[in-house]
C-alpha cells in the first residue's frame, strides 16, 4: 500500500475518534493491523489537525473568551478552562520527570476502553433522576483537569471520554460538558504537539521527519474532526452517551479476544 494512503486512513481515523468518547488510541491500534505504524510525532501531531476544526467551530465562543474576559461569565470560565490546563500539564511534566509511562499496548488499552464504556453507562443510568446545570463550576473544572491527566496516564481512556465523563459525573449538563472538555482539548493537545515537534526537531539527523507526510494525514484529520465534531454537538442536545458506552465495551472486548 503507498504511504500516501495510509497516512490518508490514519488521518480519517484520528478526526473521526480524536473528540469523539471512543478511545482514538484503540482505533489506531486496531488499524495497525493493516496499516504500518507511525512515528510517535505524527500520532501526535496529526492530533493537532483535528484540534483546528474545533478552533474554527468554536471561534465566536473563543473570541468571547479572549475579547470580553472582563465580564465576569467569560472570566470565570476562561480561568477554569486554565486551571484545568494547568493541573493536566503540571502533572503530566511531573510523570514525564519520573519516567512514568504505560505502554501503549493492546491489552491496557483494550482494558481502559471496556471501563470507560461501562462507567458511561452507570453515569448516564444515574442521570436519568439528576437535574443537570449548564454551568461549569470550579470543582468540575478541577476534577475535569485530574480526569484529563488520568487519560494521558492510561492510553485508551480517551481524554473526550474521560473529561466529558467526568464533568457528568459532577452533574454537568452534556452540551455543557462537551463544549469544556472541546475547548479544553485546545491547549492541551497543541502544547502536546509543540513539545513532540521540539523533540522531534533535536533528534532530525538521528531519525528525518517526513513533514509532507505529517501535514496530509493533519490535513485529513482536520477536514474530519470538522464534520464529526460539528455533528457530536448537535447529537448531545437531545441524547444520551449510552451509544458510544456499547461501542467502547464491543471495541475493548474484541481488542482483548484478539489477544488472548
Amino acid at each position: 500500500m503507498p504511504e500516501w494512503i495510509a497516512v490518508i486512513c490514519l488521518g480519517i481515523i484520528e478526526g473521526v475518534t480524536e473528540f469523539l468518547p471512543v478511545s482514538s488510541t484503540g482505533h489506531l491500534l486496531l488499524a495497525e493491523n493493516w496499516l504500518p505504524r507511525q512515528t510517535d510525532l505524527f500520532n501526535t501531531v496529526v492530533q493537532c489537525g483535528a484540534v483546528l476544526a474545533v478552533i474554527v467551530i468554536f471561534t465566536d465562543r473563543l473570541k468571547q473568551l479572549a475579547f470580553k474576559w472582563r465580564e465576569t461569565a467569560a472570566r470565570d470560565y476562561l480561568l477554569k478552562l486554565c486551571a484545568a490546563f494547568a493541573i493536566t500539564g503540571a502533572g503530566g511534566l511531573t510523570l514525564k520527570k519520573l519516567d512514568f509511562e504505560l505502554p501503549e499496548t493492546v491489552a491496557p488499552v483494550a482494558a481502559a476502553t471496556l471501563i470507560g464504556g461501562i462507567l458511561f453507562l452507570i453515569v448516564e443510568k444515574c442521570l436519568l433522576k439528576r437535574t443537570l446545570s449548564d454551568t461549569i463550576t470550579w470543582r468540575m473544572a478541577i476534577i475535569v483537569g485530574l480526569a484529563q491527566l488520568l487519560a494521558a496516564v492510561f492510553p485508551g481512556a480517551s481524554r473526550s471520554g474521560v473529561t466529558i465523563l467526568a464533568a457528568l459525573m459532577l452533574g454537568s449538563s452534556r452540551p455543557a460538558a462537551t463544549e469544556f472538555s472541546f475547548l479544553l482539548g485546545i491547549p492541551t493537545l497543541l502544547s502536546a504537539g509543540a513539545l513532540q515537534t521540539i523533540s522531534a526537531l533535536r533528534h532530525a539527523a538521528e531519525q528525518p521527519i517526513d513533514w509532507s507526510m505529517i501535514g496530509l494525514g493533519s490535513a485529513v484529520g482536520a477536514i474530519t474532526a470538522f464534520g464529526v465534531v460539528k455533528w457530536l454537538l448537535r447529537f448531545v442536545q437531545t441524547h444520551t452517551f449510552v451509544g458510544f458506552a456499547w461501542y467502547r465495551i464491543v471495541l475493548g472486548l474484541g481488542l482483548l479476544l484478539g489477544v488472548s
